[in-house]
């Protein structure tokens, strides 16, 4: 897409998954100015470097995924993949990011593999953070490409946790992050960001040309570009969507599981959860906020909790992380 606006983008890969069917999976491939994207769940405000993100002109989003907070800029390549939800496991990002990790393979970074719940590394650094959305019927997982960020940027604009940096072994975000470049075959270190895109396309398909498939492409009609317009307004450019209005909270519980990191605020009263917000990294197929709702007025104890817990399908919340441990969590 040549739209280089982080916003228009994300509403293009969203208005296309709830709007189109296609034959085939889709596949978007998207470049955009300096810009941070928070997951769904998350806290935005937490996330980031207020300060260096408005003097260095960042912009600032919110995607309809969960997941962590990415940082990206012109040498950073997005991708895409639209499927029907059927056809693939809700999490599963070993899988849907395959063809990508192949791709790569091909242009010589074959040291590239999927690590831990949701980055593609390569020598032992990431290059690659992902995120997956389902809503009817189908789902798109998303990722992007570090070829040739600009890493300490990166490490100023994002304000990480340092219970998830400790988690994963190591000092600083800077120490963890990578460029794709100096690992791909020499033809392709010395490209532009839309030259690595398209000879990254040309190993994804199998090609030796992009007139080979042309006949692929899908191109925005005006009444697609009016959708993906209105939908920019409602979500990605709009504050309350962006950073939200967060409620004072008495108790704050956080930590992080192999599936993700779960921050509880609560506000009890008279021995009830009163409120109950969750921020995080973490992915499921339904709107956090439904839990939410279910627990408030709960009696604020671990047995009342438990129980309580036992009655809701929690992996739709939180893929991959138990009752019990989220029980342990936020009770007293």
């Amino acid at each position: 897409m040549p739209e280089r606006d982080i916003r228009i983008n994300l509403a293009t890969e969203q208005y296309l998954m709830n709007n189109k069917d296609f034959d085939e999976p889709l596949v978007l491939f998207y470049i955009q100015k300096p810009c941070i994207i928070v997951g769904r769940n998350q806290n935005t405000l937490e996330e980031l470097n207020l300060d260096y993100v408005k003097k260095h002109q960042i912009t600032v989003t919110r995607r309809v995924s969960g997941g962590g907070a990415v940082y990206d800029d012109l040498g950073n390549v997005s991708f895409s993949f639209v499927i029907n939800a059927q056809d693939e496991r809700f999490g599963d990002f070993k899988k849907m990011t395959q063809p990508i990790v192949e791709a790569l393979h091909r242009m010589g970074a074959t040291g590239a593999a999927v690590s831990g719940r949701n980055d593609i590394l390569i020598d032992g650094k990431k290059f690659s953070g992902n995120a997956m959305y389902t809503k009817n019927g189908k789902t798109f997982s998303h990722g992007t490409l570090t070829y040739d960020v600009n890493l300490d940027v990166l490490s100023q604009a994002l304000k990480v946790a340092p219970d998830k940096i400790a988690s994963k072994g190591i000092k600083s975000i800077r120490s963890r992050v990578t460029n794709l470049k100096p690992y791909l075959a020499p033809q392709y270190q010395n490209l532009t960001i839309d030259e690595f895109r398209d000879a990254l396309l040309l190993s994804l398909f199998e090609a030796q040309d992009l007139a080979e498939i042309k006949d692929k492409e899908y191109h925005l009609t005006p009444d697609d570009q009016q959708g993906i317009a209105q939908l920019n307004q409602e979500l990605y450019s709009n504050w309350d969507w962006v950073y939200g209005r967060s409620p004072e909270f008495t108790v704050k519980k956080r930590q992080h599981f192999d599936m993700g990191t779960i921050d509880a605020r609560l506000s009890i009263e008279h021995g009830k959860i009163a409120q109950i917000k969750f921020y995080g990294d973490f992915f499921g197929t339904k709107d956090v906020e439904r839990l939410e709702r279910q627990l408030q007025g709960t009696i604020y104890d671990a047995e009342h909790l438990t129980q309580k817990l036992q009655d809701i399908d929690l992996d739709q919340y939180f893929t991959g992380i138990k009752v019990s441990d989220l029980s342990q969590l936020i009770a007293p």
